[in-house]
This record gives structure tokens, C-alpha cells and sequence, in this order.
């Protein structure tokens, strides 16, 4: 047994490594002076750490602005994600309505279907609607996930519903069973969905390209690989964009953790 633990360990050492050890090098480049890690072999660490990378980053590039985009675009998202998805996800759980059943399969089987599909339809839909080139455009798909809404309905399943009927007969309306008894009991999960919508909308790049034309209203993503076009050489540069794009959500990740982890384990029991 204690070889095996052993095994294990070092198994999982092993692993930690790899999957941390292009993050440390990405820090390490950034810190870099320019050409420094076009050397062979590459440096494991700057010679003579630098900032000119991050300075040229926000002083000459504006990347500040992007930044401030990629924030007001995801909090947004997440925003709104949690305010359509999560009276959908209680309704299709614990409310009665004719075709529920049937509109919620429907549902869950549209998640096979790959989201670039939808792209082309949903551009032409909000080109007609004046939505072109607009955060509202760039907010559209995270309104109302199907896999949030799958996500939400499953963990209402797990409310007794013999606590909403009481409340019913006390005389609480829908809206107020929602705030007062769902909500509290979804605070894991809700934490995991807005984690989840948080990070997928700080990282999407696809969308935010075609949606977007005005380069003032770009992303950190499309405005790093604007930015990559013209200093595709400038490695050093381009790790300390990665570094400011990557930071953020990963100390949210980690102060959430507690969370996150809470939600996906109640879900796998409950679900």
C-alpha cells in the first residue's frame, strides 16, 4: 500500500509539472528583454528581469482598455446568464406546463449540436436587428445557455417538493418561492454556473471577432491576436499579454474554488 501511495504521488507530481511548467515559463518570458527567449536553448528565467513588456502593453497598446472590455463583457454575461437561465432551470424542474417535458429534450438534445453551427444564422438575425458591432450583439449567446439551464434544472430536482407546496398553500407566489427558498438552496450551483459563464466569455475569442468591428470594442482575446499580427516576432510581448489575459480568471478560479467544487459535487450526487 505505501508503495502504491508512493507511485501515486510521484504520478501526480509528475503531472502537476507538466501542466504547470508552460504557465511558469509564459510568467518567466514576459519578464524577458526583447529576443531574449528567441536564444537556444531557451532560458528557463530572465537574465535581468524587465516591466518595459507590461509598460509598453498599457502605455503604447492601450491593452488597460481591453481589459476594462473583457471585464465589462463578461460580468455582464454572467449577469445575464444567471437571470434568464436560472427561473428556465426552475421551471422546467419544479413548475407544470403543457410540452415541458418534450421542449426540454429538445433542449438538451440541441447540446450535441456544435455552437459554430449557429454562428452564421445568429450573425444575420442581429445584423438585421442593428446589433452588429455592439456589446448587446456580443452578450446574446450567454442570455440563456442550454447547458446552464440543464445544469440549474437538475440541481432544483433535488428541492423537496412537498417545501414549495407548503409555501404555496402560506401563500407565496412563484417569484417569491424563487428568491426566498430556491435561490439559498442554489448557491453552489449558481456559484458554478456563473464561474463557468464568467470564463467562457473572458476567453471566447471566436465570437467577439465576428461580431465586433470597431477595434475600441475589442476583447483582450481579439485584441491580442490583432496585436500578435504585427509582433509576431516580439515573443516576450505577446507572454506578457497572455500573462494579463490569463491572471484574472485564474485568481478568481482559485477564490472560488471552495464554491466551484461544492456545486459540482452536489451535482453529481443530486443530479
Amino acid at each position: 500500500m505505501r508503495a502504491g501511495a508512493i507511485l501515486t504521488n510521484v504520478g501526480a507530481a509528475l503531472f502537476a509539472v507538466v501542466v504547470l511548467l508552460p504557465l511558469v515559463w509564459m510568467v518567466a518570458v514576459s519578464f524577458m528583454a526583447p529576443g531574449e527567449a528567441a536564444a537556444f536553448p531557451p532560458p528557463l528565467v530572465p537574465a535581468e528581469p524587465t516591466l518595459a513588456n507590461y509598460r509598453a502593453l498599457f502605455e503604447t497598446y492601450g491593452i488597460g482598455r481591453y481589459l476594462a472590455n473583457s471585464a465589462f463583457v463578461s460580468l455582464c454575461a454572467t449577469g445575464l446568464a444567471l437571470l434568464f437561465t436560472v427561473p428556465a432551470g426552475y421551471a422546467f424542474a419544479k413548475l407544470r406546463f403543457k410540452g415541458r417535458d418534450r421542449v426540454f429534450q429538445i433542449l438538451v438534445a440541441a447540446l450535441v449540436v456544435p455552437g459554430q453551427i449557429g454562428m452564421l444564422p445568429l450573425f444575420l438575425e442581429l445584423k438585421a436587428m442593428g446589433l452588429v458591432n455592439s456589446y448587446a450583439g456580443v452578450l446574446v449567446p450567454w442570455l440563456a445557455g442550454i447547458f446552464g439551464i440543464f445544469l440549474v434544472r437538475q440541481y432544483c430536482l433535488s428541492i423537496p417538493t412537498e417545501l414549495l407546496e407548503a409555501a404555496r398553500i402560506d401563500g407565496a407566489g412563484e417569484w417569491r418561492i424563487l428568491r426566498t427558498i430556491v435561490l439559498p438552496a442554489l448557491q453552489p450551483i449558481l456559484v458554478t454556473l456563473a464561474l463557468f459563464v464568467f470564463l467562457g466569455s473572458w476567453n471566447d475569442f471566436m465570437w467577439p471577432l465576428i461580431i465586433l468591428s470597431d477595434d475600441r470594442l475589442y476583447t483582450l482575446p481579439v485584441a491580442l491576436a490583432a496585436l500578435s499580427r504585427e509582433h509576431v516576432q516580439d515573443n516576450e510581448l505577446m507572454m506578457a499579454g497572455s500573462v494579463v489575459t490569463t491572471v484574472p480568471v485564474l485568481l478568481l478560479f482559485l477564490a472560488l474554488q471552495r464554491f466551484y467544487m461544492r456545486g459540482l459535487l452536489s451535482g453529481s450526487v443530486k443530479g
